[in-house]
């Protein structure tokens, strides 16, 4: 397709990722992939590793993945591919074409994943799902069991003033106005679970510090998205798990 085809095509999509396409094209997605991966802590280089992306809505970390080399990546999905949420299946295809990508894709929910059904990766990239899971430990068990090597989990996290592992259950829209999201993992739930799955080794890789949380707070109060002492409680974590 020509450019301005692609535009067009761009432009009819609710977009949650931005992904440069190329040629001055960026989708206009609501979500800054570009600083996320900052706080990811991907290789710079997956030659030789294979790759399965968990809850991949637009695809970015997927086509990231490919281009650091990865020598197979699947891209995964259900709620947004089928269109539960606001989100569907038709950035992904528009992105892998306009790439011209090799990322395959599987539409599968989270606790349908096993050895069977999607084989075992070298790389598991699970971001910013397991707090939409209803039931998280055993989302992160099946999870764990199509993991090789390591698992690159990132999310949300409450209840940070306390060091016993807990989770905050949020039964409505308490969260960011959002019913999908379930619960709040502490930080020492996070380990916690991912031991109890299986994983030996823990590399807590980064998380909102204390004077990010307490300016955000602050803000959140303002524009009424959260109380103030609920919402300092709250960040986000990256680990990387280690069979």
């Amino acid at each position: 397709m020509d450019l301005e085809e692609l535009k067009q095509k761009v432009a009819a999509i609710s977009w949650y990722h931005s992904i440069d396409l190329g040629n001055g094209i960026v989708t206009p997605g609501v979500f800054r992939t570009s600083d996320e991966l900052k706080r990811l802590g991907l290789p710079a280089d997956l030659g030789g590793h294979t790759v399965l992306d968990v809850g991949a809505w637009d695809g970015f970390y997927s086509f990231e993945a490919e281009r650091r080399r990865a020598s197979r990546v699947l891209a995964t999905d259900h709620f947004c591919w089928s269109g539960k949420g606001w989100g569907t299946k038709a950035g992904f295809e528009l992105a892998r074409r306009a790439l011209k990508s090799k990322v395959e894709d599987l539409e599968i929910d989270v606790l349908d994943l096993s050895p069977d059904r999607v084989g075992t990766w070298d790389v598991v990239l699970c971001l910013g799902v397991l707090y939409h899971m209803q039931h998280p430990l055993l989302a992160l068990e099946r999870v764990a069991s199509v993991t090789g090597k390591c698992l690159i989990l990132e999310t949300h996290v409450d209840m940070l003033w306390t060091r016993r592992p807990a989770m905050a259950f949020y039964p409505g829209a308490e969260l960011n106005r959002d019913p999908t999201n379930w619960w709040g993992p502490n930080v020492a739930a996070v380990r916690a679970m991912l031991t109890s799955v299986g994983f030996r080794t823990i590399d807590l890789v980064s998380e909102f510090s204390l004077p990010f949380r307490f300016g955000r707070a602050i803000k959140w109060s303002v524009v009424g998205r959260g109380g103030f002492l609920p919402t300092l409680a709250q960040g986000r974590l990256v680990v990387h798990a280690w069979r």
